[in-house]
């Protein structure tokens, strides 16, 4: 399997959010790579699905940048979509938007209409949890992915949310969680 750490595509979106990103952007952009190429090595994908996957992982979590919030899903899915009818890609926006949403699923995602979604919520479990959950990817190449795609500090920034999040709600599971 092998590993992307350049994609066409991925590099043109996060370019128009590095400013707003900032300091949190090379864990983010880490981030969006390592969803990728989980995702592709889950699944055979045509070039179509590919794009799919690179735009979703591009605009996934990109609501805690664009409305500087942990209740990030609506404002990233409003993102994505723009960016989709900015481009003349309008037709992808329900799938895409699903990927969004549901990305923080805790049960498996069901509508068979939509297999990307499934897809790309167990390629971001996979990196949120550092590996533990793998949905049969060998650990080899999770170590493999993670060492060529630096965290560059995206789960710090992560558990500086979460608790956060929990110092204000402390009974209140995060907003971005779905079941």
């Amino acid at each position: 399997m092998s590993i992307e750490t350049k994609h066409l595509f991925i590099e043109e979106i996060l370019s128009e959010w590095k400013s707003r990103i900032g300091d949190d952007y090379p864990g983010y952009r880490g981030h969006v790579y390592r969803v990728f190429n989980f995702c592709l090595a889950l699944r055979s994908c045509t070039e179509e699905e590919k794009l799919k996957l690179a735009i979703a992982a591009c605009f996934h979590d990109i609501g805690i940048w664009s409305d500087h919030t942990m209740d990030y899903i609506s404002p990233s899915v409003a993102q994505a979509k723009q960016y989709l009818s900015n481009a003349g890609l309008q037709a992808w926006s329900d799938e895409i938007g699903l990927m969004v949403e549901f990305h923080h699923k805790v049960r498996t995602y069901g509508d068979e209409r939509y297999p990307l979604v499934e897809l790309f919520r167990k390629g971001d479990l996979v990196d949120f949890s550092l590996g533990f959950f793998t949905f049969g990817l060998p650990r080899r190449y999770i170590r493999q992915v993670k060492k060529a795609i630096p965290n560059s500090g995206f789960h710090k920034f992560l558990m500086q949310g979460a608790t956060d999040w929990f110092s204000e709600h402390p009974l209140s599971p995060p907003p971005f969680m779905k079941w």
